[in-house]
């Protein structure tokens, strides 16, 4: 049995779950809010960060690089579930929502130069651009509301810094995905999941200038019809609707 402590709008969280669903595991999902600090949680992960999954009576897994270093050296599927796996790309075609292909135990593919490269990005995504653009968009739309004041307003200038970081990050990702077939090469990967996890949360809120990256655009329309996305396009956050084209798989 597989739990995974989340936040529905934690990036991290997100790049966890997709994981799990391109390997056909359906956690069970137990929401936390870190900011209350609760003692049990702590006593899960003393770095009160999210996600942690849990694994039977196994220690815990905390943290999303654990996570993804776990399941990419866990044979969690047997050799039929494998052989029976077509390519990622034509499983992203035609925007087919009911796609169940998995990605082959591979979130880190390749030779030794092509998984540090895939390292490299899910390093860029999980920490350059959460830190310039998730996390503080987060705060501004969604967390100081939660945690201080349910009137407070978001600043405007913070949210145009944030614009700016973000035009940046859409035009290296755009530029990734217009050489390689993928983002951190030919085969998908964990650094694509982590580049969608965070995209997702940001997406959610609007803030993605779509029409400006075409090719970043395919893309991530390419991930999002695949199955694993499912359960991040039917999230809501009480109090903070989605863009109208969310989950929308043609934008």
């Amino acid at each position: 049995m597989h739990t995974l402590t989340h936040f529905r709008l934690c990036p991290f969280s997100r790049a966890a779950r997709l994981a799990l669903a391109e390997f056909a595991i359906e956690p069970t999902l137990v929401e936390e809010r870190t900011w209350e600090w609760r003692p049990e949680f702590l006593a899960l992960n003393p770095a009160g960060e999210l996600p942690v999954l849990q694994i039977d009576d196994a220690a815990p897994i905390c943290g999303i690089y654990a996570i993804a270093e776990y399941l990419g050296d866990t044979p969690l599927l047997d050799d039929a579930d494998s052989d029976a796996s077509i390519d990622p790309e034509d499983a992203g075609a035609d925007h087919d929502p009911d796609d169940t292909t998995p990605i082959n135990c591979k979130l880190f593919p390749g030779t030794p130069a092509e998984r540090a490269e895939i390292r490299r990005l899910v390093d860029w995504f999980n920490g350059k651009f959460n830190r310039e653009i998730t996390q503080e968009l987060l705060y501004e739309r969604v967390y100081a509301r939660m945690q201080h004041d349910r009137t407070a307003t978001p600043d405007v200038d913070v949210l145009r810094a944030i614009a700016t970081n973000l035009r940046y990050h859409m035009s290296y990702i755009n530029h990734l995905a217009d050489q390689r077939r993928w983002l951190g090469g030919d085969e998908l990967s964990f650094a694509d999941l982590a580049a969608a996890a965070q995209l997702s949360v940001v997406d959610y809120l609007g803030e993605v200038p779509w029409e400006n990256y075409p090719i970043a655009k395919i893309w991530y329309a390419r991930l999002k019809s695949r199955r694993s996305f499912r359960g991040l396009l039917a999230d809501r956050m009480p109090g903070t609707l989605p863009a109208a084209h969310y989950a929308d798989l043609d934008f």
